[in-house]
């Protein structure tokens, strides 16, 4: 849930939501409940009161008044800033393809976008954007194509860490994200031919045939389900032997899961059989780990695809 205070129009209830949330992250969820409550008493129609509840219920083994409350939030808030949808998700009350909005994706990174960069490269060993511009030069020397692209999209942009990997390489770059505030991060890496602000299959979707001779997504994909689109919409818009590079999370078995780190992770087969319903020859499709998770890497897969 987007940390972000937040008031709900009441100095009472604000003071109290402030204890349960105190309260929960102590892990005396009785406590935190019974606070919740007590907002509500005073702010009936404040969603993230009622999210609080639902989760500290949740925590209490209490399953069918958790669900209660957390779709109490979601009607009061559609979007789903407070992502709610992945608890919902969680109990079972929601399928996992559809546990993370737009909403919620949005709110996290432009809560998160002053500190990713220091806290993903430093905190995380991030290194997604590297270890694309590793595999497309080793898959340009498989194809035997030059180590060098022309027009390129950067899905899930972020803060320009890719487009700063791929600096000189390529002959234009355009990026895309849900976050302003991370488009605002981008923006100043000065890399960008244009940078727009909203869902990378949207934005695919208003793409031409065949403008594109590169598409990239840096551990953007953890926070998709299905992949179908993404794969069809980037097998249109690239160009003959254009290339799709992409890190993911990755999952043993059959299709994608919803893992416990709210972030979505994908199985080989899944991939590889995507690849082949959409004309795609993989290239490189191998074990790789873009982050860690406290000290320990979290196991994923670099894929290159060629059109």
């Amino acid at each position: 849930m987007p940390p972000s205070f937040r008031s709900s129009g009441d100095v009472l209830a604000d003071r109290r939501y402030e204890y349960a949330s105190a309260a929960f992250d102590e892990r005396d969820f009785e406590a935190a409940a019974d606070l919740a409550r007590q907002v509500l008493e005073l702010a009936p129609r404040f969603a993230p009161a009622h999210a609080l509840l639902g989760r500290a219920l949740a925590e209490l083994g209490s399953k069918g008044e958790a669900v209660e409350a957390l779709c109490r939030a979601l009607d009061l808030e559609p979007e789903d800033v407070l992502g709610v949808r992945l608890d919902l998700a969680r109990l079972g009350a929601l399928p996992a393809d559809e546990a993370m909005s737009g909403g919620y994706v949005r709110a996290l990174f432009d809560e998160y976008a002053p500190k990713f960069e220091r806290h993903l490269t430093k905190s995380l060993a991030y290194c997604g954007p590297e270890l694309i511009a590793d595999g497309l030069r080793r898959a340009c020397s498989r194809r035997v194509r030059d180590y060098r692209f022309g027009p390129t999209l950067d899905l899930g942009c972020g803060t320009g860490l890719m487009g700063q990997a791929l600096d000189g390489l390529c002959a234009s770059l355009v990026g895309v994200d849900l976050s302003p505030r991370m488009l605002e991060k981008a923006e100043r890496t000065k890399l960008y031919e244009s940078l727009h602000e909203t869902d990378l299959v949207s934005f695919l979707k208003r793409c031409a045939d065949a403008e594109a001779d590169l598409v990239v997504a840096a551990d953007v994909f953890v926070y998709m389900a299905a992949l179908d689109d993404v794969f069809r919409e980037t097998h249109r818009v690239l160009r003959r032997e254009g290339l799709f590079a992409f890190t993911v999370q990755a999952h043993e078995g059959e299709g994608f899961v919803l893992g416990a780190d709210a972030r979505y992770a994908h199985g080989e087969r899944y991939l590889r059989e995507l690849a082949d319903a959409n004309a795609f020859t993989t290239v490189i499709l191998e074990g790789v780990s873009t982050r860690e998770d406290r000290g320990v890497p979290v196991p994923g897969f670099l894929a290159v695809m060629q059109r």
